[in-house]
Order: structure tokens, then sequence, then C-alpha cells
């Protein structure tokens, strides 16, 4: 990766056999409650610098390329004691507080992160237990896309009469990975998705629509999984099970590019052509956001308004699966979207792959 180049480029509309659409029981379920937890640390941009600096004497990060290329300005950073399952209970709390919900109501939880605290168990359990709840759990997990994918099945399990009541909530820790010894700038860029990151959690209610106007109203996904090797984390695994190299991120910003254009954003276009919408119909499109860059070629290439994004990332850095609830919160919050309006939320994820869902609130 050089300076000034975009991490991403969004490409055409072109799509193939290999995309899924999911249109069962449209409306049927709802996001009754979003909240999201960014813990108090902060560490702006410069100070990721210093301390490359400091940590890495035999190789000089370019003054300011971090900040040329990506747009970050700031990221959350968790303290040493927190864990990825404390910023999703910090969460989910919160919902069930706005709410005035007892965890006892809650019938199904699902932890959707790229983050974990450990292997095994699944980090549903240890989200259970701090919450107090008695209810299964799950994990669901495909990197930045986990929270489309934990909708997708919540909204699923609700439409179908399974459970009623479905938290999906995640912590991502990425500060836990980043790799502060570069001996070069081939590890300095492979390293380089570490230095864009931030930590955080999130938490979404799920449930039944009751005849409301709200309701989630469709998904689209769509994958090229011959292209995982570009963007990793391998450690932990079978593969690198006590790797210390392998607990760090490491992608081919090059071919990661390449992957996105071979997987066309078809899927976008078709989902909105099948639901009978346009970008115009939207309050807001929240879009996974790796760079200020890549936002405006997302803008460009999809067909999406600018004024219809939400822009995040040079606050707030790369949240990875918690980045479209901050959005979607954001937008709320601040009165951009209401009751009644379609948001649309688009994730893309290393893998690789692309997904939309439809909601109106």
């Amino acid at each position: 990766m050089s300076a000034g180049r975009t991490l991403f480029v969004f490409p055409g509309p072109d799509w193939d056999m290999g995309e899924r659409m999911a249109a069962a029981a449209p409306g049927h379920s709802r996001i009754s409650g979003v909240e999201v937890y960014l813990p108090p640390g902060r560490l702006d941009t410069a100070g990721v610098e210093r301390r490359l600096r400091l940590e890495s004497p035999g190789f000089t990060v370019p003054r300011g390329l971090i900040a040329r290329v990506t747009g970050i300005r700031n990221r959350s950073i968790m303290s040493a004691t927190e864990q990825a399952s404390d910023l999703a209970v910090n969460a989910a709390a919160k919902v069930l507080a706005e709410r005035g919900l007892p965890a006892s109501d809650i019938d199904l939880l699902i932890f959707a992160s790229a983050s974990q605290d450990m292997v095994e168990p699944a980090t549903a359990h240890i989200v259970a237990a701090k919450l107090g709840l008695h209810c299964p759990v799950m994990d669901v997990k495909n990197a930045c896309n986990s929270f489309l994918n934990g909708l997708e099945v919540a909204d699923s399990f609700v439409a179908a009469g399974r459970y009623g009541k479905v938290l999906v909530a995640g912590g991502e820790s990425p500060s836990r990975a980043v790799r502060w010894t570069v001996p070069d700038f081939g590890t300095f860029a492979a390293s380089f998705p570490g230095y864009t990151m931030s930590d955080g959690g999130y938490a979404a209610l799920v449930e039944p629509a009751d005849g409301s106007a709200a309701g989630v109203l469709g998904f689209g996904f769509s994958a090229k999984s011959t292209h995982w090797s570009v963007g990793t984390l391998a450690g932990g695994g079978s593969a690198y099970p006590r790797d210390p190299d392998a607990t760090y991120f490491s992608m081919d910003g090059e071919k990661l590019k390449d992957a996105f254009l071979d997987l066309g954003s078809g899927i976008l276009h078709s989902t909105l052509e099948r639901l009978g919408l346009s970008w115009h119909d939207f309050a807001v499109v929240c879009v996974h956001q790796v760079s200020a860059p890549y936002r405006e070629v997302f803008a460009r290439g999809a067909g999406v308004p600018e004024a219809r994004l939400v822009p995040t990332v040079e606050d707030y850095g790369n949240l990875a699966s918690v980045t479209l609830p901050l959005q979607l919160k954001l937008a709320l919050d601040s009165g951009r979207c209401e009751p009644g309006d379609l948001v649309a939320l688009v994730g893309l994820a290393g893998g690789v792959s692309l997904g939309v869902a439809v909601v109106r609130l």
C-alpha cells in the first residue's frame, strides 16, 4: 500500500449466482432498540505514530502517513482489564435499561462479533453470565459483517416464531492485535489495519413487529470466499495455535482491493430493485467505513447520495461490526432518522463478503 492510496474501491453492479437474497417474512421483526458503548480511552493518530517510533527504533513511520491515507483522527481503546464481552455487556445493559426490560425477558442472546474473549466457550456464554441471562445463546462470526449476519439470524428466528425477544450484541477488541514492533515498511504495510481500528461494543434488540409499520424488510448477501487469505488474524485456531506472529492483523491492501472488485456490488442494486426502492428513499445509508477516502469512493461507485451517509471513521476509527450500529445510533440521536424512516445498513468484510439490510424504523 502506498501513501495517498485508498484501501478499497467500490465496484460496479455486476453480480453472480453466488449472491443470496433473504425475503422470507418481510417486516415480521423490528429493531426496537440499539445502543453502543465506546470505552473512554482514546488514542489519536499522532499517538499511534509516536508509539510506533518508540517501540520500533529501527523503522521510521512516514510522518502523517496514516492520517493522509485514512483520514482517521481518533480511536477508542479499551482498558487492560476489559474484554470483548465487557464491551458487549455495557451496550446490552443500556438497551435493557432503555427498554425497561429485566434480563428474564430475553429469549435468545446472539454474540455477533469479529472479536471474542477466547476460542472456547462461545463468548455469548460469558456475556450472558455477566448480564444475568438464563436463555439459549450462540456466537455468530463473519468479520466486520458479524452484526448484519447476527441480525439476519435474529430476524429469521423471530419471523418463524421460534423466539420473541432476541438480543444481538457484540464487542470488538482489535487493540489487542496491533503490531507495535515493526522492522520495515513491508511489515508496517501488512499490519496497517491495526493502526486504523477501534474498540467498542453494541447491542440491538430484535422482536416481533406485531403489525407495526416498522420492520426489517429484507436482506441481501454475497461472498467470494476464495479471497479469504488476503486479510487475516490467524492466531488461536488449528492453523496457528501458538504462533505469536499470527496474533497480529495481516493484510495485502492491493489484493483486498482486487477481491472487492471481483466480488462486485450487484447484490445492493438487486436487493433494492426487489424491494422497489432506490437510495433516495432512505433517510440514511449506514455503511462500513475503513477510511474517509473509501467512503467517497463507495458513494460514487454505488450511486449513494453522499448526504445520506453517516461519517464516523474520522472520529471513531474502524469499529468492525460495531460500525453500523454506531452509525444508526448517531443518526437516531441527531434526528437524521426517526420512526417511519427507511435506513439501509451496508457491510463489507474480510473473507470477502458484502451485505445489506433494509429496515423501516
